[in-house]
């Protein structure tokens, strides 16, 4: 056990949180890592509002342990979503990509622990005065959607622990026990691990797309379409696309055209890794293997106490 205000917050063992992504986290992945003493996360983002209520069932059932829901603000059925929360008695939930304020006090008055993540210090503020019990700050090596400041996590921590008196979780660039003994060093109460566990067996993501994010190398993920939503994904040709319409001036428009719709479920959940989106963070340039969740926890908490006990050394 590794106590932390987050362990004591979330009532979890660890202080490691599964990111809530989009085709990806579903019931599976998120009770798996629950269950092995950290705090799973179902991502509603890519899901209909009946289809989140199935997969909150499911991780009811799967685990007794506290999981929590990623909600996306800026979500079409955000209303459709929350209420889904609500009635399900989920006991944690991740806001991101949007305004606080609006729900906020909403879930906190049905007693629902609510976390947001940001990508700087004024939205980490405005979060702490919407009353969230607790903070994500996300460094731009983070996969999928992200800042536009381009903010690295190693710079983000400390200024935002800096300024605020709620936990802080660190997120971007963390898959292992070292990163995560790092970012505590620099004032986190916990990390928050995505690509990790994209390579994960319970990971809902399609193999094709598990095995690129493997084969990945430094340098081949980048954060693109800051015009529309600021993306991390693995250069491929639908990449190649987008970087032609940039070398060519093109309008907003032309973006927003190219990109389409489905394209993270076309390559992340059906495996197209040529014209979908394959949303990454930089970490994966690292990881090279295919484990269960379990496994993965056991791999990031050995390694977080390998390295503690060397740096004692010191």
């Amino acid at each position: 056990m590794i106590k932390t205000k987050i362990t004591e917050l979330f009532k979890i063992n660890f202080p490691i949180i599964q990111a809530g992504m989009v085709w990806c986290s579903g019931w599976k992945l998120a009770s798996a890592v629950s269950n092995s003493g950290g705090l799973g996360i179902i991502g509603s983002g890519s899901m209909y509002p009946e289809v989140l209520k199935l997969h909150i069932k499911k991780c009811k059932l799967a685990t007794k342990k506290n999981f929590a829901v990623n909600i996306p603000l800026l979500y079409p059925n955000i209303d459709s979503h929350v209420d889904t929360v609500i009635k399900e008695k989920v006991p944690v939930v991740f806001t991101s990509a949007g305004n606080p304020n609006i729900w906020t006090k909403k879930l906190k008055e049905k007693g629902i622990i609510v976390v947001h993540v940001v990508s700087n210090l004024k939205f980490a503020l405005k979060a702490q005065d919407a009353g969230v019990d607790a903070i994500v700050a996300e460094g731009f090596e983070a996969g999928g959607h992200n800042g536009l400041n381009e903010n690295t996590t190693f710079c983000l921590l400390p200024l935002i622990k800096k300024h605020i008196s709620i936990p802080l979780i660190a997120a971007g660039g963390i898959g292992t026990g070292k990163t995560m003994f790092a970012a505590m060093a620099l004032g986190a109460d916990g990390v928050q691990i995505g690509s990790r566990f994209v390579l994960s067996d319970e990971s809902s993501a399609h193999i094709n797309f598990k095995n690129a994010v493997i084969q990945a190398n430094d340098g081949d993920t980048l954060l693109t379409l800051k015009e529309i939503t600021p993306v991390r994904l693995i250069k491929n040709k639908f990449y190649d696309k987008i970087k032609n319409a940039y070398f060519n001036k093109c309008k907003i428009e032309d973006l927003k055209e190219i990109l389409g719709k489905g394209r993270a479920k076309k390559g992340m959940f059906e495996g197209d890794i040529d014209e979908g989106e394959l949303e990454i963070g930089q970490i994966s340039s690292y990881l090279d293997s295919l484990k269960p969740a379990k496994a993965i926890m056991k791999e990031i908490i050995s390694d977080f106490y390998n390295t503690r006990n060397k740096l004692n050394e010191y």
